[in-house]
């Protein structure tokens, strides 16, 4: 993961998976990680460990952040709140307080693992994956009590530190409904391992990792008031999961993907990135940038003339594990296997990625 704490410093802060986060600041890739707790994650499998970070806004005058990863010991989804250290570039790690810890009991993957506050509401998003394992055999993504499969959104900071984990935001859609988990913003997610807010417009774009066969982008408006479903175990895709089902009843409020990439040209894994709003780059800017795990493909994705509209741009030649935004809303890659961070630039007919040095 790679982002940035909008605090006007520049820096960009890049989450490793075994339990790190870093600074690059300016042309340098400080030495003092600002968070080691290696100790406290799990990070055996390949989609396990520390996977997100999130600064709330005014990060500057606040001085603490959020942290998603997965628990060593019994296997579980935590969402941590950290202080920073006197010293603005390293958090004190022995300020955790554990804000969620959602059980995550049978298998190690599919986990979610994204943070985002909204820059529509101030509110706390979080991604959690179904579970684990092929179909959802507890059809946790369809299950309204269980908070796997899901988008939640809570609100971590209006009564803090009155309140030192989260409150639920009275305009949440279940809030009252008998069943449903408060936290719970939308549903039917297999594993939303990558999602964003467009900054100009602060619409929100899921990339949700499909099963065999599809991989999909979802789409909420900023004006929504949340309650999507997003069909998981029942489609996957726009198409009836498993394969070879004929017919299928989507689930009350459905939405179908605004767009899919089928499996068979090295696809497997779909990463969500961002809209660009940058100005340093040579970039369209209002297109969604999106990449695939596996096949390294990376496409732009815009609503143009009535109809979604999706482009292959380029192979990048390397696995991609997540996209960032800096401040200025350019845009990044994070090559998994190769540790760089890498610079996304160019038109979409030529896009090209100029290495950024990390180690």
């Amino acid at each position: 993961f790679v982002g940035n704490a909008n605090d006007g410093s520049g820096r960009l802060f890049v989450v490793e998976r075994e339990g790190t986060i870093r600074i690059f600041a300016g042309n340098s890739l400080l030495a003092t990680p600002f968070l080691s707790i290696t100790t406290r994650v799990e990070s055996g499998y390949g989609e396990q460990g520390l996977l997100s970070v999130a600064f709330p806004p005014n990060f500057a005058s606040k001085r603490h952040f959020y942290a998603y990863y997965t628990q060593k010991g019994p296997n579980a989804l935590i969402i941590s709140r950290f202080n920073v250290s006197t010293d603005a570039n390293v958090a004190d790690a022995g300020s955790e307080t554990v804000l969620l810890n959602i059980p995550h009991p049978t298998n190690l993957n599919h986990n979610g693992g994204q943070l985002q506050f909204s820059p529509r509401d101030g509110f706390l998003y979080l991604g959690t994956g179904d579970g684990g394992a092929s179909g959802d055999p507890p059809n946790n993504a369809q299950t309204p009590s269980v908070r796997l499969g899901k988008i939640l959104r809570i609100d971590p900071e209006t009564a803090f530190p009155t309140v030192p984990t989260y409150t639920i935001p009275a305009s949440n859609p279940f809030v009252g409904a008998t069943g449903y988990r408060p936290e719970i913003w939308a549903l039917g997610l297999r594993n939303p391992w990558r999602f964003s807010f467009d900054r100009a417009t602060y619409d929100l774009y899921i990339g949700d990792v499909g099963q065999d066969t599809w991989e999909e982008v979802d789409w909420r408006p900023a004006a929504s008031t949340g309650g999507e479903n997003y069909g998981w175990r029942i489609l996957e895709g726009n198409m009836c999961y498993p394969p070879g089902t004929t017919s299928c009843t989507p689930p009350p409020n459905y939405v179908a993907p605004v767009a899919t990439v089928e499996h068979g040209a090295g696809d497997c894994a779909i990463i969500g990135g961002y809209v660009y709003r940058g100005t340093r780059f040579v970039l369209p800017r209002g297109i969604y940038f999106y990449g695939d795990n596996c096949s390294g493909r990376v496409w732009g994705l815009k609503y143009v003339s009535g109809a979604w509209q999706s482009h292959l741009l380029k192979s990048a030649g390397f696995s991609i594990s997540s996209f960032g935004e800096d401040e200025a809303g350019n845009l990044y890659v994070a090559d998994l296997y190769g540790g760089r961070v890498l610079h996304v630039d160019g038109a979409p007919e030529k896009s090209v990625f100029l290495p950024v040095t990390f180690r």
